[in-house]
């Protein structure tokens, strides 16, 4: 999918999905919270902290919570994506517009910005026990601490690829390489595609 470069572009790309994408967006701005993109997603902060994002794939739409681990799920609604990784970031799959309520998604957005307002959150790790470690850089570091989602996508790669990615911003010798670099791969990473998988075909 080509790089949105803002929210409008993000929905009008994801066809399927519309019509229960707007919605969510009404519904996430109706809270006061700030919208940008981050990362190919509509993503919604508070004081430059991200709390929720929306996102669109094959099969469903949904609700990014960043700090999801937080909420107390009262409808036990969220998924983790990748049980026993991930501890911060659930999600809300819909199927259809017809299964978002409007009142239950906004008690569960408040809910998560009270959570951020109060300082309730859970601060992400990259601690992997490995024979060798793997040095991440710390651009790529920032990128983690600032956005889950990514970091939960580059947890789900090899070893090998992990360490592709890792020298391919430590190896450049500039600050612009290094920040021109992690624009390309991030939505690599986002989409589940190896550094140099196109070399191993």
């Amino acid at each position: 999918m080509k790089k949105p470069t803002n929210v409008d572009e993000y929905i009008l790309n994801n066809e399927k999905w519309q019509e229960g994408l707007v919605y969510l967006r009404e519904l996430m701005l109706s809270t006061g919270l700030e919208e940008t993109i981050k990362w190919m997603f509509p993503t919604y902060m508070l004081k430059g902290k991200n709390v929720v994002a929306l996102c669109a794939f094959k099969d469903y739409f949904g609700i990014w919570f960043f700090q999801g681990g937080t909420l107390l799920d009262e409808l036990k609604v969220l998924t983790n994506a990748q049980e026993g990784k991930t501890k911060a970031m659930r999600q809300w799959r819909f199927k259809s517009i017809k299964e978002v309520n409007q009142d239950q998604v906004i008690t569960y957005v408040m809910e998560a910005i009270q959570n951020q307002k109060d300082g309730n959150i859970i601060k992400p790790s990259t601690t992997r026990k490995t024979p060798k470690p793997l040095i991440i850089p710390i651009e790529l570091q920032e990128v983690f601490d600032e956005n889950q989602l990514v970091l939960q996508h580059f947890n789900e790669f090899s070893l090998s690829n992990k360490r592709d990615f890792a020298d391919f911003i430590s190896n450049a010798k500039r600050q612009a390489t290094k920040e021109k670099r992690l624009e390309k791969i991030i939505p690599m990473i986002l989409q589940g595609e190896g550094l140099n998988d196109k070399y191993k075909k």
